[in-house]
């Protein structure tokens, strides 16, 4: 989790994204935050030979697709607090790091094929579910390194024990959160 939304922590946070996936970071598509568009991270891209391509203004369902995965996946998770601690932000980190485990592993999901209309009846059509790490897989394109590393990694993980860590983690940062408003709620009861 970054800390703010300035150049340095996004840049970092970046490069700690390129070096954790399993192949090629070919391309950067943001959104039109100020985070993602500004001279020094086309500077960077640019030296990174990383493509960089933002949403249109103005069309905010341009993002769709990584839209969706801030529900299904990150806020279902750790909620809508304000966290500006440093040990939320760490806790926070141990989330992520878990959860990108969790999700890529262990979480199938079903990708639309293809979508009919007759009349007000829409019909969907969907392939068979799959993790992320098995579609990664089943496209053949990591060379023979990488995917030995990556089911080592798989076959080293306990999915009950990822949700375990996962939950009591959950909780010990509503519990900070909560903490820090009531703390916040006598603070200004007691200048009032």
């Amino acid at each position: 989790m970054v800390r703010n939304r300035a150049r340095c922590w996004t840049l970092d946070a970046l490069a700690d994204v390129r070096r954790a996936l399993p192949f090629p970071l070919l391309g950067l598509d943001s959104d039109n935050g100020g985070e993602f568009i500004n001279h020094h991270l086309a500077a960077w891209c640019a030296a990174q030979e990383i493509t960089l391509t933002r949403s249109r203004p103005l069309n905010k369902n341009d993002g769709c697709f990584v839209e969706q995965k801030n529900w299904s996946v990150v806020r279902r998770e750790v909620g809508y607090g304000r966290y500006d601690t440093q040990a939320e932000r760490e806790l926070i980190a141990a989330i992520y790091a878990d959860l990108r485990l969790y999700v890529n592993f262990f979480l199938p999901s079903a990708k639309l094929l293809s979508r009919e209309r007759r009349g007000a009846r829409v019909r969907k059509r969907y392939d068979e579910p799959a993790t992320p790490y098995q579609r990664l897989l089943a496209l053949k394109a990591l060379d023979e390194e990488t995917a030995a590393r990556l089911e080592a990694e798989y076959l080293s993980l306990n999915p009950a024990e990822l949700r375990r860590r996962l939950t009591d983690n959950e909780k010990k940062l509503a519990r900070m959160c909560s903490l820090k408003m009531e703390t916040r709620r006598k603070e200004v009861a007691a200048t009032a």
